[in-house]
């Protein structure tokens, strides 16, 4: 299931065109999602196009709120078209709360405040604390971080530096805006190895039935070369048990072990130019009946 192009509904979205056509080169199919009305709420409206009774789906296109794909997957299985991703495997790898668990010790020390409003002082100055009180941190949701806006919504230098850190977390609350996802999130910032322009290279793999079938670098440095070690990475995505996931990998700056920067549902995860599509799909197919 693609999300179908807003100004052209009976195609798919430009954006997942690529996709669309590798499934048919596949012999596989796909159906059409209207994403602006799941977004409005309006879930029937949103499975329109979606014929009844043709068995199960995956969902390839833009992030949805967890209510809102817990109400898309009941109207597709009245349809007889569930989706072969749970509402609740979904929310444990699209929102941090849920995959933080079991990534623990592997991944930035991570604390967050939940409520859409904001943390209160009180609040942040205990999450601060439960971080170590000291040291540089970044400032998140439960998806979504505002790196591109990083001295501003972003990095915040020094956790003791009270004033500092709620400007930082203010701002980002201010520009997420109703975008704003779950509640607000401190991660314990970490230095990893980063190309000749400066920037942290990053890989995304992604995961099938706790097996990596494509290993390429993430969309933000798609011509990155990256072998990330993934054995102890494996352990623990079988033990997270969503069973399309992606993880995005960085590896420590001194040349050590490779963390996990971040995971994902794979529904929603995008891929970097040039990845090899007929991988995954092949893949997803294999296991979904075509």
């Amino acid at each position: 299931m693609l999300p179908a192009d807003p100004l052209t509904p009976g195609r798919p979205d430009p954006h997942y065109l690529p996709e669309a056509r590798r499934v048919e080169e596949l012999s596989g199919g796909f159906v059409l999602l209207d994403h602006d009305a799941l977004l409005a709420g309006d879930v029937r409206a949103a499975v329109r196009r979606v014929p009844a009774g043709g068995g199960p789906l995956w969902y390839r296109g833009w992030m949805v709120p967890v209510p809102a794909y817990a109400a898309l997957a009941e109207a597709l299985a009245e349809r007889g078209r569930p989706l072969l991703t749970s509402p609740a495997s979904y929310a444990d790898a699209h929102e941090l709360p849920g995959w933080y668990p079991v990534f623990e010790g592997c991944t930035p020390d991570s604390v967050w405040v939940p409520g859409l409003a904001g943390p209160t002082p009180e609040q942040l100055a205990e999450a601060a604390r439960q971080l170590g009180g000291h040291g540089p941190a970044i400032v998140k949701d439960y998806v979504k971080s505002r790196k591109h806006e990083w001295a501003e919504a972003c990095y915040v230098p020094e956790l003791g530096d009270r004033a500092g850190l709620a400007r930082v977390v203010g701002r980002f609350v201010e520009l997420q805006g109703e975008f704003l996802t779950g509640g607000v999130v401190l991660r314990r910032f970490e230095e990893f190895r980063k190309d000749t322009s400066g920037r942290a290279v990053e890989a995304r793999v992604w995961w099938l039935d706790g097996e990596p079938v494509l290993v390429g670098p993430h969309p933000d440095c798609p011509d990155a070369d990256v072998r990330p070690e993934l054995d102890g990475i494996r352990q623990l995505v079988r033990a997270l048990g969503c069973r399309f996931v992606t993880t995005d990998l960085a590896q420590a700056a001194d040349g050590g072990a490779w963390r996990v920067v971040e995971v994902g549902d794979g529904q929603v995860s995008d891929l970097p130019r040039g990845a090899d599509l007929g991988r995954l799909l092949s893949s997803l197919l294999a296991v979904s009946g075509g």
